[in-house]
């Protein structure tokens, strides 16, 4: 199944230009767009000051990040985590912008931004007009945000990983219909774990069946009959 990795960063300020440094980078494995509960996580020196400003939004300060490793010590593992896997990060572009420069500065190979998957693009192609932040999305998904007091990278990774969830077509996802081979065309419902092995098989009982044909014999021109 297809592997992604979802990822965040938290940074010194808004613009890499300027001297504005990354201090925080998480970023989550999905397999078949669901958590398989690797993580990668690593807090920066930013080898310089930390505004006041940045601070109140994620919650570090400048004596928070002293003796944290440089972003040049940590860019061989989280590189060797992200592999060559699709990216997903929300305002991707503006994390894009901040690794490429760290990476730029490091002297190391740039992300493409043709592996860039951008779930504000998605929110905003499905609800125009509206507000599509993080937090707005969550509360329109009705995913739980009491935790997040802060913008800590992590924790915004797994809320946007149920995000993007939603923006892929629900938290149905994995659950199929078929019919066995052999099984009378019963129909079976089979949801996937993205490791491949069957977690739930449902198979209606007689009974059941029975139920489901009284049902059906009350509605005007079923589809089931068709």
């Amino acid at each position: 199944m297809k592997r992604t990795i979802l990822f965040d960063t938290e940074t010194t300020g808004l613009d890499p230009l300027k001297g504005d440094r990354v201090i925080e980078i998480a970023a989550l494995e999905l397999v078949g767009d669901l958590p398989t509960g690797r993580s990668f996580r690593v807090l920066i020196d930013p080898e310089r000051d930390v505004p006041e400003e940045a601070s109140r939004v994620h919650g570090f300060t400048r004596a928070d990040l002293e003796g944290k490793p440089k972003f040049a010590q940590v860019a061989p593992e989280f590189l060797e985590f992200i592999g060559n896997d699709p990216l997903i990060a929300h305002n991707a572009r503006f994390d894009f912008g901040f690794l490429n420069a760290e990476l730029a500065r490091a002297r190391l190979p740039e992300l493409d931004m043709g592996r860039m998957v951008d779930t504000l693009d998605m929110a905003r192609e499905r609800f125009p007009g509206m507000p599509n932040s993080l937090d707005a999305l969550c509360r329109r998904f009705s995913i739980d945000l009491s935790e997040r007091t802060t913008h800590n990278a992590l924790l915004d990774c797994r809320l946007l990983a149920a995000v993007y969830l939603e923006l892929t077509g629900g938290r149905q996802r994995g659950l199929s219909l078929s019919v066995d081979e052999g099984g009378g065309g019963i129909a079976t419902y089979t949801y996937v774990r993205p490791d491949g092995h069957v977690s739930v098989r449902v198979r209606p009982d007689a009974a059941e069946l029975e139920a489901h044909q009284a049902f059906v014999s009350r509605l005007s021109d079923p589809l089931w009959l068709r």
